[in-house]
C-alpha cells in the first residue's frame, strides 16, 4: 500500500508523536489521583523511565500504546509499507519493555502494565473495572506484576505473573 503523504509530511507528523503525558496516561493519572495515590512521573533513575511511580507502594505502573508496543490487539497494525524498518523498531521496543521490566523486578519493583485498549475499553463502556483493579493491586503487596489489557467486548482483562 502507498502512503497517502509524502515521505516528508509522514516523518513530521510520526515525530509529533509524544512519548509521555498521552491522553491514556493521563487517563490513569487522574483515576489514581482521585483514589488519593501520589506518584511521580517518568523517574530517569528507574530502568524504561516509567510512566508513574508510587514508592510509598514500592510500585511502578507503565501506560502501553498499542502500536509502539507491537500489543496483539485489535489497535495494532504493522504498517503495510517499509514493514522490514517497523518490524525492527517495534520488535526492539518490545524487547526492550522486557529488559525493563526484568531490571525493575529485580531492584524490587513492582510492575503494573496498562495497555491503551484497556483505557479505551474503560472508557467507552464506561467502566471503572480498570481502575478498581490497579487500586487494588497497588494496595496489595502480594503480586509483583499486574499487566491490564482491553478486549474486543470492552472488558478489562488481567494477566499475572510472579
Amino acid at each position: 500500500m502507498v502512503d497517502v503523504v509524502d515521505k516528508a509530511t509522514r516523518s513530521r507528523m510520526m515525530s509529533s508523536i509524544k512519548s509521555k503525558n498521552t491522553k491514556p496516561e493521563r487517563l490513569v493519572r487522574e483515576h489514581l489521583h482521585r483514589a488519593g495515590f501520589r506518584y511521580r512521573l517518568q523517574v530517569k533513575n528507574l530502568p524504561g523511565k516509567p510512566d508513574l511511580v508510587l514508592p510509598k507502594y514500592r510500585a511502578v505502573i507503565c501506560v502501553h500504546g498499542c502500536f509502539w508496543h507491537a500489543h496483539r490487539c485489535d489497535y495494532f497494525r504493522l504498517p503495510a509499507s517499509n514493514r522490514a524498518f517497523w518490524t525492527q523498531k517495534l520488535g526492539g521496543n518490545v524487547v526492550r519493555d522486557k529488559l525493563n521490566a526484568i531490571r525493575l523486578r529485580r531492584l524490587g519493583w513492582r510492575l503494573l502494565v496498562v495497555w491503551e485498549c484497556a483505557v479505551r475499553a474503560s472508557t467507552l463502556s464506561g467502566s471503572t473495572a480498570l481502575y478498581r483493579m490497579a487500586t487494588k493491586w497497588l494496595r496489595s503487596s502480594q503480586e509483583s506484576y499486574l499487566e491490564l489489557r482491553g478486549n474486543s467486548g470492552h472488558a478489562i482483562s488481567g494477566r499475572r505473573s510472579t
